[in-house]
């Protein structure tokens, strides 16, 4: 029931997108089938459902348009072959274990380019909806072509995509339940312009080529063979990245855990095979993977029989399927574009921190107006240096240098003696938590306090993470001291940690004698140091 549930949201959708990215609905089927076959048979996700996504579509849109805008020939063939390269950097990402890694991004960013890909969608599906020509030259060419689409507006289709989004909208909870309100939109409005509308000028679907798919074999040329690797590199990771936040819902639904690496191949074993066969490319898509866990399904079962009932379906109605109106695709594809928007975060952006929301802006604006890559780049990039620098200043209060006994270092009764003991001459260099390059700078004004000390204790045996750039501050704080005549003892307690400080050379530095893994051992070295200084100091 899983399957059939899931086989009745995915058929109007990858006719929508088939439409929507320029290659055709056959494509979106192709899509629907070959990736939902091969994702569900290699996947790690049990009851994920794969088919062409939203913004899969906008991206492939755009590389369909520039492949055949440059090579008419053949431009249609290379942007199947970008799918193919896409489905490989998949395949690479889950074989190098990268899955885990895909989504450790800033909401913000996540959050900036899904609302940029949804406008991307409402935008370029306008035209279609109200019966005008695609514009050509993306999103600003279609903004730019908006008067000439509003002067050439069919208001039968207009209204046919504005019945659309009515039915979707409003159709009740109830009915929903047990029917997608995009298919019955689809059905209901399809129905009435092939018996009210039948002689009228309505853009159709048209004859669909519903035999085998036809094999597409890779095809490039030298100049292009750079921006194709780059966009399937591009449709690769929007790929990953949809389908291990769907893999996430899913998870969240039935209570268990996700492979992601092998969910990553199995996406692109399926990728690699549709572009291969001229199908759309594809991820995990959360409308299908919900319904099919609602309606009970458990295992990877649910994806075949979606598979096997979209084949019989497609097959068997492709008359029916050619009668379609564009409009009414076009009005479902801008009902996901309406969903893709994070409203969740654009209704509290003004409740949360300006520079979260002015991220997730910038995201959105780059995305629509210049390139994915460069919006989540220069989004990731900034998220980060943010983060750095609010996670440097909060660490850098772990840093302390005393040589009294002082209430914030952690010292029980004896070692608070023995370093009252030293009256002073003992510089107490205490870290703890994680230490990360941003809190370099806050270590190195600490080693000002040098002065007049003997000894100076530097005790690690607190930190979590030592990066190598506080290490490498940490040997230029020992070098100072060793050139100030001061004795210099490392407190370690981790063998680990001991290791890759002698690989980066302090064992150059100090000797074996030099590095204790105990507080109190520390502190008694440093008194009979202080007191060996004293009376070498006292026979001279």
């Amino acid at each position: 029931m899983g399957g059939v549930t899931a086989a009745i949201v995915s058929l109007p959708l990858a006719l929508a997108f088939g439409v929507a990215s320029g290659a055709g609905a056959e494509a979106g089927l192709y899509g629907a089938i070959i990736i939902g076959f091969f994702a569900a048979l290699f996947g790690g996700t049990p009851t994920l459902i794969s088919e062409p996504t939203g913004p899969m579509t906008v991206i492939m849109a755009a590389v369909i348009t520039t492949m055949v805008a440059e090579y008419p020939d053949k431009g249609l063939a290379m942007a199947f072959t970008v799918v193919m390269i896409a489905g490989v950097t998949q395949i690479i990402f889950g074989v190098l274990r990268l899955g885990k890694y895909i989504t450790l991004m800033p909401y913000s960013v996540i959050s900036g380019f899904m609302s940029g890909i949804g406008c991307i969608l409402i935008i370029m599906q306008f035209a279609p909806a109200v019966g005008a020509a695609p514009p050509s030259g993306g999103v600003t060419g279609a903004i730019a072509a908006l008067p000439e689409t509003l002067a050439s507006i069919n208001v039968i289709e207009a209204l046919m995509a504005i019945a659309t989004l009515l039915l979707i909208f409003f159709t009740p909870r109830k009915i929903k339940h047990y029917v997608p309100p995009q298919l019955i939109a689809l059905v209901a409005i399809s129905l009435i312009a092939y018996f009210l509308f039948s002689d009228a000028n309505i853009n159709r679907i048209g004859e669909i080529n519903v035999t085998l798919p036809n094999l597409v074999l890779p095809t490039f040329t030298s100049e292009q063979v750079q921006t194709m690797v780059l966009d399937g590199i591009v449709l690769g990771m929007l790929g990953c990245i949809d389908s291990m936040l769907t893999s996430v819902i899913a998870d969240n639904l039935t209570r268990s855990e996700h492979k992601s690496d092998k969910e990553l191949v199995g996406q692109g074993i399926g990728n690699l095979f549709s572009g291969l066969f001229g199908g759309l490319p594809g991820a995990g898509a959360t409308m299908g993977t919900v319904v099919n866990i609602q309606t009970g399904a458990r295992t990877a079962l649910s994806g075949i029989t979606r598979v096997l009932i979209l084949v019989v379906a497609v097959f068997g109605a492709s008359d029916l399927i050619s009668m379609i109106p564009i409009a009414v695709l076009a009005g479902i594809a801008i009902k996901v574009g309406i969903d893709i928007l994070d409203w969740s975060f654009i209704k509290r952006a003004h409740k949360v921190s300006k520079q979260t929301s002015l991220i997730m802006c910038a995201v959105l604006i780059l995305t629509v107006f210049v390139d994915l890559v460069v919006a989540v780049g220069i989004g990731v990039f900034i998220a980060n240096i943010i983060t750095i620098e609010k996670l440097s200043a909060s660490q850098a209060k772990n840093i302390k240098a005393i040589s009294d006994v002082d209430g914030r270092l952690p010292l029980d009764k004896e070692q608070r003696r023995l370093l009252n003991k030293a009256k002073g001459r003992v510089l107490y260099f205490y870290l703890s938590g994680t230490m990360i390059f941003g809190v370099s700078k806050a270590l190195s004004r600490e080693i000002g306090s040098l002065g007049e000390h003997a000894v100076v204790i530097i005790d690690l045996s607190d930190v979590s993470y030592l990066d190598d750039t506080i290490a490498l501050t940490i040997e230029n704080l020992i070098k100072d001291a060793k050139q100030l005549d001061k004795h210099i003892l490392m407190l370690v307690n981790n063998d680990e940690k001991k290791r890759k400080l002698m690989r980066m050379g302090f064992e150059n530095l100090l000797s074996e004698a030099d590095f204790i893994d105990e507080r109190t051992e520390a502190l008694e070295v440093a008194n009979r140091r202080i007191q060996a200084n004293d009376s070498f100091a006292m026979n001279i």
